[in-house]
Formats: structure tokens, C-alpha cells, sequence
């Protein structure tokens, strides 16, 4: 059948408006929430602007960046986001994986399993945040006792929200506790897409239940794989509820993060500017590691 060129150049430019069309809600919320309150961020940066001052708003160029670079609290802020991210997201991805398997493996109550796995997921963090803080008490705390119970009294009085060295780590167990049977779920379904065939042949050629995983199991899963580790990479980036919660940046801010001490500087502070300052430097620095961990899971997945 035979369709002259102003036809298809009418179809082409009703796609092109219907595709428009259709991400226009998300492209308008996108602007609302995200691009323009960057630029206004990037506008008040370059300010001395108070959220509460009966003083005129002054262009101060860059004395506040160039404030946040001799700030210690800040880069130790940044210092704990990253060591949060280097452990959380490897560690976490890694359990979703082991449980994904074996409930997927479950033939009994697997739906069970599943729900129990999950339902810290849609508990909200806040709520999460209060029942792990009374969790951590040394003196009622459960963790404690159970930790005196089983060591039959050798442990048991760790001060987990008190010790500048347990605390972070306190609330690393903590999101990973609430936020591992999201990673799970996908998982999951990632691993109803790997063909039976592969493994009855595996299973006929005597290969080992390791060797299956690794020749079979995770090639199939990298996609599903880099999708986990740069969504849970951003998240852990996002630290703050349970920080805010349980030891609001403490003891000695050795809790503290990016987005706390951005927190703390606009509205306690009062210092809209600065922390507009702190907030460009924070989206720059998560920019570049998305950049780097991008480009590096690109490659590595051509490489595979």
C-alpha cells in the first residue's frame, strides 16, 4: 500500500505531539519539584539570604563556599555519607540477592517469607527510626539483652547510640534492616526471567549449585543488578530520617550527614544562603560519583 510523504511527515509530527503530550505531567512536576528549586538553590548560594532577617537580601559572590571549604563539619558530614555507601550498598544488595534465592527456591510459604521480608519496607522510616532507638537503649534495650542472653552476660552493655564509633554503624544495621526486601522483591522478579532450560541443562552436565550461580544465575541478573546498586546508592546519598531521629548527627557528629548538616544550617540556623551553598556542593559531589559509577557499570557491562 502506498502512502505519499505528507502522510507519514502528518503521523511523524502526531507522535511527536502525542509523545509530548503524554510526559508533559512528568516533565511539569519534574520543573516544580526539581529544576527549578536547583536554580534558586544556585541563585541563593551566591546570597547572604536569612529565612528570617529584616535586612535586604546582598549578593556576597562566593564567601559561602569558600566558608564551606574551611567547615570540618561539613566534609565530615560528606565523609560519613560515603563511608554509608560504601558499606550499606554492597552489603545490602548482597543479602537481597542470598534471600531472593531462597525464597525463590522456597516451595513452601514462600508467599509467607515474602511478606515478611517486605513489610519493613512500607513501615515509614519515621516510625522504624523510633522502634530501633528504644531497640538501642543500653539499659531496656531488646539488642542488648539479647546479645547478655546469649553470651550469657559477657555482652549486652553496648552503648550504640552513645559511642561515636557504634553509632553509625548502629543505624548502617538499621536501614539495612528496613530497606533490604525492597532489593529483594527485585530480584525476585529478575530471577522469573532466567530460563528453566539453563538449569536442567546445567543439572544434567553435573555442574555445582555454585557453579550454576556464577555461570548462570548472576549473569542473567546484571542488569537487574546495576539498577539496584545505583537506586540504593541514591538513597543511601539521602540519609537523613533515621539520622535525624535516633541520634540527630551525635554523639560528636559522627552520625552526622550531608543533608542533616544542610537541614541544620536553613532552618535552624537560619542561614538560607549557606545551605544553599552546602546543597550545590552536595548535588555536585553525588553528580560526579553517579557519573563515575555509571560510566564504570557501562563498561563493565560491555566488558561481560
Amino acid at each position: 500500500m502506498f502512502v505519499n510523504k505528507s502522510t507519514l511527515s502528518s503521523m511523524a509530527r502526531y507522535e511527536t505531539y502525542s509523545a509530548w503530550l503524554l510526559a508533559a505531567p512528568a516533565l511539569i512536576l519534574l520543573s516544580l519539584f526539581l529544576i527549578i528549586p536547583f536554580l534558586m538553590s544556585v541563585g541563593l548560594a551566591f546570597t547572604d539570604q536569612r529565612l528570617i532577617s529584616p535586612l535586604p537580601t546582598e549578593f556576597v559572590g562566593l564567601r559561602n563556599f569558600i566558608r564551606l571549604f574551611s567547615d570540618k563539619v561539613f566534609f565530615k558530614s560528606i565523609g560519613n555519607n560515603f563511608v554509608f555507601v560504601l558499606i550499606v550498598v554492597p552489603v545490602q544488595t548482597t543479602l537481597a540477592l542470598l534471600l531472593a534465592i531462597l525464597v525463590d527456591r522456597t516451595r513452601r510459604f514462600s508467599n509467607f517469607f515474602r511478606m515478611i521480608y517486605f513489610m519493613p519496607v512500607v513501615v515509614p522510616m519515621i516510625v522504624v527510626s523510633v522502634i530501633w532507638y528504644f531497640m538501642y537503649n543500653p539499659s531496656i534495650g531488646l539488642i542488648n539483652k539479647a546479645l547478655g542472653t546469649i553470651s550469657f552476660g559477657m555482652l549486652g552493655n553496648s552503648l550504640w547510640l552513645q559511642s561515636e564509633r557504634a553509632a553509625l554503624p548502629a543505624i548502617m544495621i538499621l536501614s539495612i534492616w528496613q530497606g533490604v526486601g525492597f532489593q529483594m522483591v527485585i530480584y525476585l522478579a529478575g530471577l522469573q526471567d532466567v530460563p528453566q532450560s539453563l538449569y536442567e541443562a546445567a543439572t544434567v552436565d553435573g555442574a555445582s549449585p555454585l557453579k550454576t550461580f556464577w555461570s548462570i544465575t548472576l549473569p542473567h541478573l546484571r542488569n537487574t543488578t546495576i539498577f539496584i546498586i545505583v537506586s540504593t546508592t541514591i538513597l543511601a546519598f539521602q540519609l537523613f530520617t533515621q539520622v535525624k531521629v535516633i541520634t540527630n548527627g551525635g554523639p560528636n557528629d559522627a552520625t552526622s550527614t550531608a543533608v542533616l548538616y544542610i537541614y541544620n544550617q536553613g532552618f535552624k540556623s537560619l542561614k538560607v544562603g549557606y545551605a544553599a551553598a552546602a546543597s550545590v556542593l552536595f548535588i555536585i559531589i553525588v553528580l560526579a560519583v553517579s557519573l563515575i559509577q555509571r560510566r564504570y557499570l557501562h563498561s563493565n557491562r560491555e566488558v561481560g
